[in-house]
């Protein structure tokens, strides 16, 4: 095991709106949310419970499943204790590096090119 997933991000137009919807469907309390409401989260217990996070995607084209022209889209943040290590083990696995990355998460892309993060506190 390299990592273990920490977020499931899910694009959107309205985050706090879409969390709102998350968050009665399936019960789950606000746990963050920055002060432009470009990224909320939702979730269980810290530390027991992948969240379920929500960001401003201006401009987005809504999924239109099953139209392979529309598809599906999120990413998977994957918390590591050891940056270094994960994108080395990452990488040899069939990953690679996306531009992008902020204090705490760099990018990648697997190998059918879905984006996810390697994130550490």
């Amino acid at each position: 095991m390299i990592g273990q997933l920490r977020s499931t991000v899910i694009d959107c137009p309205d985050p706090r709106a879409l969390a709102g919807f998350y968050s009665e469907l399936l019960g789950l309390p606000l746990i963050e949310s920055d002060s432009d409401d470009d990224w909320v989260v939702l979730g269980g217990r810290p530390g027991h419970q992948p969240r379920l996070a929500f960001q401003k995607a201006l401009n987005l084209r809504a999924p239109a499943w099953p139209d392979p022209e529309r598809p599906q889209q999120f990413h998977l943040d994957v918390t590591v204790d050891d940056i270094e290590a994960a994108e080395k083990a990452a990488l040899a696995l069939g990953a690679r590096r996306l531009p992008g990355e902020g204090e705490g998460f760099r990018v990648y892309a697997d190998p059918a090119g879905h984006p996810f993060c390697l994130c550490w506190d």
